[in-house]
Formats: C-alpha cells, sequence, structure tokens
C-alpha cells in the first residue's frame, strides 16, 4: 500500500583484491547496518577472496 517503507536496499559486493565489482545482492538494512564482508569466489583472480559491501548508486 500506498507510504509503506522500503527496508532493502540494493548493493554491489566489490572484491578486495582486484577491486571489480562481481555481486549485486539485497540486505535488509534494518536488521544488518553494518557493512557486509563475505568470502565469495572472484571469477577474474578465480579464487575465493573477502568481498565487501558499496552502495549502488541510483
Amino acid at each position: 500500500m500506498a507510504g509503506t517503507k522500503v527496508k532493502t536496499e540494493q548493493i554491489h559486493l566489490q572484491c578486495t583484491e582486484c577491486k571489480r565489482k562481481n555481486y549485486i545482492t539485497t540486505k535488509n538494512k534494518q536488521n544488518v547496518p553494518e557493512k557486509l564482508e563475505l568470502k565469495k569466489y572472484c571469477p577474474h583472480d578465480k579464487k575465493h577472496t573477502i568481498h565487501k559491501e558499496l552502495k549502488v548508486s541510483r
């Protein structure tokens, strides 16, 4: 209905080694206020690396 607030936002996950944005996902900013850090596969490095959250510019 009208007037409902969206609690989720779309984010990019950026590799800490090659600095490329490899993944797009959503997170609930009310339940998880801190930045996400996930260990994901980087296709450019061909190994698992830490990926950190970046906001998607609209």
